[in-house]
């Protein structure tokens, strides 16, 4: 999953950018509201984490701008700012959650998949196929009952696959969603990590559930 950080606070935004990398996700990094916008008009994203004091368009007026224009991406707000009226107007505006700092970096992941599963079609942290199990909150991945070890690149890849699995996803969607802002593609580094991804999970059975899908991209499904 790919999360946008938009925090003005430079080691703040650092550290929850290294943060989410370690849990595996995709991360970019904003210091204003006007950078978010410029942003978001260039890519998709899973998730905003956006400060409420920020220059050039401070994060309340941020989401006003985001939902008028009919973007549903989830918004956490992260900030200083605990009274009960700053969290009221944070949600009412369109914010999906609100955490105060200081907190707790564990919770903010959970906080993070439970926004995002609210917008998925795989409503369980728990996502399945055959005997694939992925359990995206533990970030663990079985096949048949015996673990698969996996990088985060891979994880993060199979993790966007199983959320659509029956559907095919092309490599513009997960250079999109997998990779950061700074990704200039162009590379075969995506077939790279498929056929990464796909030795572990299909090498070892007769039932494929990594399919390619000429000229259009991948899916995941049990073949009939």
């Amino acid at each position: 999953m790919r999360v946008l950080v938009a925090e003005d606070e430079k080691d703040m935004n650092a550290l929850l950018c290294r943060t989410l990398k370690r849990a595996g996700y995709s991360t970019d990094a904003c210091y204003d509201g006007q950078e978010v916008l410029d942003y978001l008009a260039g890519a998709e994203y899973d998730c905003l984490l956006l400060d409420v004091m920020m220059p050039k368009l401070d994060g309340y007026a941020l989401v006003q701008t985001i939902r008028a224009e009919g973007n549903a991406v989830p918004v956490i707000f992260l900030t200083a700012r605990d009274s009960i009226q700053d969290r009221i107007m944070g949600l009412d505006l369109g914010a999906d959650d609100y955490l105060v700092k200081p907190f707790d970096f564990d919770e903010l992941l959970a906080r993070i998949r439970a926004v995002t599963r609210k917008y998925s079609t795989q409503k369980s942290s728990i996502l399945t196929l055959a005997d694939l199990v992925v359990d995206t909150s533990g970030h663990t991945v079985t096949r048949g009952g015996t673990g698969i070890r996996l990088s985060a690149k891979e994880y993060a890849i199979l993790e966007y696959l199983m959320r659509h699995q029956g559907m095919v996803v092309s490599r513009a969607q997960l250079e999109n969603h997998v990779w950061n802002y700074d990704y200039e593609g162009g590379s075969n580094v995506v077939d790279v990590y498929i056929t990464y991804l796909r030795k572990k999970l299909d090498g070892g059975s007769e039932k494929k559930l990594l399919h390619t899908v000429r000229g259009a991209g991948w899916v995941m499904r049990e073949e009939t």
